[in-house]
């Protein structure tokens, strides 16, 4: 069956004002593919059936489940590698020299089911410049399903077979059942909290290190300038940005300027940035 046009229109006009993710013409497909489960699992014939009832009903807990739905939950363990040999090679050692007090806080947004966040603990256990030190890690998505996978840290053979050495796996996961379960000590380092992008964050607290990586390609150029220039307010003045390897702040914010950290990069400030060259 093919959405209906107005179908289409109100779920796209929905999750763009909910989260900012622009559903394009042509992505009728995804709608209805992302949706089908939830409307067959409620008892409706058909997505369209399913959608002008949550309309008429403007049920807030299907609205948000809608919306979690068309969010894009891909992840991976060290997703694509470069961007954590340079946080163990060049970043945390970086910081570890200026942080007398010996705490550092880390924020990976959207973080889905918490392959990233956990990432980063693994690194910080493999960083030896950081030993002694306390690292706070927080993880936070906008959909409470994902977030409760990643509080589990549990992981299918599938998932930790994306970007998971071998080496690490032993190192760090113990099996339960046919899954493996991330070590507590591990898993302690992180805590998970529910964000919307859109909405402030400066609840938060500071920053040393966020990872706001292959996120900002789903929204439109004033989305993009809204989020960089609020971070700005919850990031150390020396502080680091991961942006996606697709994703850069060139002609969106010029807050900040692009240094090179072994084979990837990385975003600091402008005037941190320009001093740390003086």
């Amino acid at each position: 069956m093919t959405l209906a046009p107005d179908v289409f229109v109100f779920v796209r006009d929905h999750v763009r004002r909910e989260s900012a993710i622009v559903l394009e013409a042509g992505k009728e497909y995804l709608v209805e593919s992302r949706l089908q489960p939830m409307a067959r699992s409620l008892g409706f014939a058909d997505v369209d059936t399913f959608v002008h009832s949550v309309q008429r009903s403007r049920d807030r807990g299907l609205l948000e489940r809608i919306v979690e739905a068309l969010t894009t939950n891909e992840t991976s363990f060290f997703r694509d590698r470069d961007p954590f040999v340079a946080l163990r090679q060049d970043v945390f050692p970086d910081l570890a020299a200026r942080r007398p007090g010996r705490r550092l806080r880390v924020w990976t947004a959207a973080c889905s089911t918490g392959q990233e966040p956990y990432s980063v603990a693994m690194t910080v256990k493999e960083t030896p410049e950081l030993t002694g030190f306390g690292v706070e890690i927080i993880g936070t998505d906008l959909s409470d399903e994902v977030l409760a996978k990643a509080r589990a840290a549990e992981y299918s053979q599938l998932e930790v077979n994306r970007g998971l050495p071998a080496t690490t796996l032993v190192r760090h996961f113990q099996r339960a059942g046919v899954n493996w379960r991330l070590d507590p000590e591990v898993a302690s380092m992180v805590t998970f909290s529910k964000v919307n992008l859109l909405h402030s964050f400066d609840h938060l607290g500071r920053f040393d290190v966020v990872f706001l990586r292959n996120v900002l390609i789903y929204f439109d150029v004033e989305t993009k300038r809204d989020i960089l220039r609020r971070l700005r307010r919850v990031m150390n003045p020396d502080a680091y940005l991961f942006l996606g390897a697709a994703e850069m702040t060139s002609g969106i914010d010029d807050g900040w300027e692009r240094l090179p950290a072994g084979r990837s990069s990385v975003y600091r400030l402008r005037t941190a940035s320009t001093a740390a060259r003086r």
